[in-house]
């Protein structure tokens, strides 16, 4: 079976470069959901408090009856529960869901700057990693300013940004920042929520390449180095995602998509986002 390669996190844990998100996969689909991408190869799940479907993506692992340490698990922390003791037991309670008894990878899902409370939180996230009960910890959607409190005020350095990226939203100052600062870049809405899958240039390159243009886009990604989780609930689309290890994009045609830059959003702005 193939497997995805692995990228070398900060702290030395290994992260599979090709992942498995579950976004919008309702509670009830989501064992099932997970089980079929664990048979097509995925070996790294994305889950995240928010999602409500932790107790899915456990059962998923559990039947799949896979070593433990062959599995990298994410989850992430939601907007209600920042600061540090609502951090320690909304940990306790992903963990609990997910049937664990340690994450590979925890990370702060939104930046919040207008409560001031990532940093107490960072600090929760510090005692999780220091009782090794959490390989690697991150953040999610934090801009180059939110991180830059983070280096300042705390001691360990996130080893990864979890950020909204893909053709149309290409994000080079902050990737920039992440690699002079060695944090790794994971890319969510890896395909524009769809948008960029109707690109002429895409198109073309898909015809080129004999290849569907999301295999086209999450090769781009793989190419520059990008942590990537691509999301479906279709068998076919899980396996077709998978399906980007058996070919190559040429130096031109990754320069070519990256003058796709438009500056173009499909979720939140995480400087003005705060719902809890």
């Amino acid at each position: 079976m193939t497997t995805a390669p692995d990228l070398t996190l900060n702290n030395g844990v290994a992260i599979p470069q090709l992942g498995f998100g579950v976004y919008q996969v309702p509670a009830e689909d989501t064992a099932q959901v997970v089980q079929t991408a664990l048979e097509t190869g995925y070996r790294s799940i994305d889950t995240a408090a928010a999602y409500r479907n932790e107790a899915g993506v456990g059962e998923a692992l559990r039947a799949a009856g896979l070593p433990r340490e062959e599995l990298f698990v994410t989850t992430k922390l939601w907007n209600s529960d920042h600061g540090y003791d609502a951090t320690l037991r909304a940990f306790d309670a992903s963990m609990a869901k997910l049937g664990l008894d340690y994450l590979d990878l925890y990370l702060i899902h939104w930046p919040l700057p207008a409560r001031g409370t990532a940093v107490d939180t960072w600090r929760a996230f510090e005692k999780l990693y220091a009782d090794g009960r959490v390989r690697a910890i991150g953040v999610s959607n934090f801009e180059i300013a939110h991180l830059r409190e983070l280096l300042a005020r705390t001691d360990i350095v996130p080893a990864v940004n979890q950020i909204e990226l893909h053709p149309y939203l290409q994000q080079g100052d902050l990737r920039a920042f992440h690699a002079e600062h060695g944090i790794a870049t994971e890319a969510w809405s890896p395909l524009g929520q769809g948008a960029v899958l109707g690109d002429e240039m895409i198109a073309g390159l898909a015809d080129k390449y004999g290849k569907s243009p999301a295999q086209i886009v999450l090769r781009w990604h793989l190419q520059r180095g990008t942590v990537v989780i691509p999301k479906s609930a279709t068998p076919s689309r899980i396996a077709e995602n998978f399906g980007v290890f058996d070919f190559e994009l040429a130096t031109d045609d990754v320069a070519e998509l990256g003058e796709l830059d438009a500056g173009k959003r499909t979720g939140p702005d995480p400087d003005t986002f705060n719902l809890a």
